[in-house]
């Protein structure tokens, strides 16, 4: 073998996929089924009402897709955009860059509005164009709430504000892969058109369904919508919906069972409970990289993620060795710095089911590899500065007291 197994548990801290809980894991280990038989359709059905509660939503109507983010991205596009139409896009990191990529291939005008990776969407820029945009030629807003690439999260009450300021139609697209489940999002409180996650981020699920949910005002835009579309129709979806079989194909059966028990995870610890401890191990990872004497690769305090940390190495160190060495050597995955990151940055993934005695051996054994690679860290320092904040902060489990 190429590759021999760790002794004890692989520790996984990228910012997707993540670890996935024991109940999940045994949830989806069970056999498939017919889904044309009645238990499969009575699953969905209660799964589509369940998945809108994570959107925070009550008028959206969601669709489960076996695909990835990706999948997810082209679903939101072709369903309600048109060849030519014009959007405009953010590029602030590598998934951002994806995207846009997409909608130029997909044959739409992408208004492209830049910044220096680490900072956020530009939302001045996007209201100068919207207030020069009398005849409503903007068709979509598309933006994405958490760059993982750099470890930004966007503010997207304003991005609705700015919207309804200049009375502006367009569609409000959003790429939620690896903020909903984790970050605070309100689809109907922030008029958000479509938005998107995928099962291997927050859910902490198996790769392989992207879960779309569209408002009422991006169900009739499809209507009228031009893009080319067939695996990702939502109107096949909705047909089926109406006969009450819910599928038009083979759905993943196991990822249905697992997605069933992670929603009752999330429920069971409360959603609201569940973005609160997002934040205190975004918080405590912070206070580890300030211990470290290293900087956080997001500019500024108001666009810090809690589901990921970018952490800049000096310029005689290359990110990609603190990578290899923790797979080498402590049986710990780190994400790699992406595209013009690359090299200059690490980083630390702390989403899904995740508590705050994991972070701390991750950020312990950090701590160990900066130290191998020739960064001289104090040992204990980050883990100390991020216990102090925890020991002040972890609430007792809801469910033990």
């Amino acid at each position: 073998m190429d590759y021999m197994n760790g002794p004890g548990r692989h520790h996984l801290f990228v910012p997707g996929p993540v670890n996935i809980p024991e109940p999940v894991i045994r949830a989806m280990n069970r056999n498939n089924e017919d889904y044309r038989a009645p238990a499969i359709p009575a699953l969905t059905k209660s799964l589509l009402e369940d998945v809108k509660k994570i959107f925070k939503t009550t008028t959206g109507t969601p669709f489960m897709i076996p695909t990835t983010g990706t999948g997810a991205w082209e679903s939101a596009l072709t369903n309600t955009l048109s060849p030519g139409d014009r959007t405009i896009s953010f590029l602030i990191g590598q998934f951002s860059l994806l995207w846009i990529d997409q909608q130029k291939r997909l044959g739409f005008d992408v208004d492209v509005i830049e910044s220096e990776w680490g900072y956020g969407a530009n939302l001045e820029a996007m209201a100068s164009k919207l207030a020069a945009d009398t005849a409503h030629k903007i068709k979509a807003i598309c933006i994405v709430h958490n760059e993982t690439a750099t470890g930004v999260t966007n503010n997207l009450a304003t991005v609705r504000k700015i919207l309804d300021h200049y009375n502006h139609p367009a569609l409000f697209l959003v790429d939620g892969v690896s903020s909903i489940c984790a970050l605070d999002f309100r689809m109907d409180e922030w008029g958000v058109d479509v938005a998107l996650t995928g099962s291997q981020k927050a859910l902490s699920l198996p790769t392989g369904m992207g879960i779309v949910c569209a408002s009422p005002k991006a169900l009739e835009a499809s209507k009228t919508a031009k893009s080319v579309r067939v695996f990702f129709d939502w109107n096949d979806y909705l047909k089926f919906y109406k006969a009450g079989s819910y599928w038009p194909y083979t759905p993943s059966i196991q990822l249905l069972y697992g997605l069933k028990a992670a929603l009752e995870l999330i429920f069971e610890e409360g959603l609201d409970n569940v973005i609160a401890r997002h934040s205190r191990m975004g918080k405590a990872t912070r206070l580890a990289v300030e211990a470290w004497g290293l900087k956080n690769c997001t500019q500024k305090e108001e666009w810090f993620s809690d589901t990921v940390t970018a952490v800049v190495v000096p310029p005689h160190i290359n990110s990609n060795q603190i990578v290899k060495r923790a797979w080498e050597r402590y049986n710990m995955s780190l994400g790699l710095g992406l595209n013009k990151v690359a090299g200059k940055v690490f980083r630390i993934g702390h989403l899904g089911h995740l508590n705050e005695l994991q972070l701390l051996g991750c950020l312990a054994g950090v701590e160990m590899i900066l130290k191998d690679v020739g960064y001289p860290v104090k040992l204990g320092s980050g883990v100390a500065a991020a216990a102090a904040y925890l020991q002040n902060s972890t609430p007792m489990i809801p469910s033990r007291i």
